[in-house]
């Protein structure tokens, strides 16, 4: 009778887990062995609020990472393992993970999970290198106004020739009318 109180919080473990796993945007799996409750706080702060980082027993987050359809991560679960979903921008809490790895070298990056498949430490580190969304967004809308600008010169400029042969022929016609007359 005991052990079914202590099933049931490992079925809703996994449950909450496999959630996790389905609604984050991406999931980056760490090693934490060496960092003090207070450094995982300072950790948990740094990511934001868009991100959760919580400790799991392997057994349980392999089974929810399977349950939720993901595969690939089996030889990642081993030693301590931290999971942090994301559900905001990837790349902001990846930036975060690896400057907070550089300061605390103890905390390893093991590999994730990127748009529904595994992913390694390496491609971690290069989804960290990569620029923020908004930053992105603001290179593709500077882009977009300057050829926007380009077109609105290239549309204008046959209106301004028109206008100015126009202009030209009124003038030939005012000379030539005097000398009709």
């Amino acid at each position: 009778m005991a052990d079914k109180p202590v099933r049931a919080d490992k079925a809703n473990a996994v449950s909450e887990l496999t959630d996790h796993f389905r609604n984050s945007a991406a999931t980056v799996l760490t090693e934490y062995r060496g960092l003090t409750v207070k450094q995982l706080t300072e950790l948990r702060r740094s990511l934001g609020q868009e991100t959760k980082y919580s400790v799991s027993k392997n057994t349980l987050a392999k089974r929810a990472a399977n349950e939720a359809g993901i595969e690939g991560l089996n030889e990642l679960f081993t030693g301590p393992t931290a999971l942090a979903f994301i559900s905001g921008d990837p790349v902001e809490a990846a930036k975060g993970l690896r400057a907070f790895a550089k300061a605390h070298p103890v905390l390893k990056i093991k590999g994730g999970v990127f748009e529904g498949r595994a992913i390694t430490a390496d491609e971690v580190n290069k989804i960290a290198d990569l620029e923020s969304r908004e930053v992105l967004l603001a290179k593709l809308a500077g882009a977009m106004k300057g050829n926007l600008t380009k077109a609105a010169g290239l549309f204008q400029a046959p209106l301004s020739q028109v206008a100015r042969l126009a202009a030209a022929l009124q003038e030939k016609r005012e000379q030539d009318a005097p000398a009709e007359a």
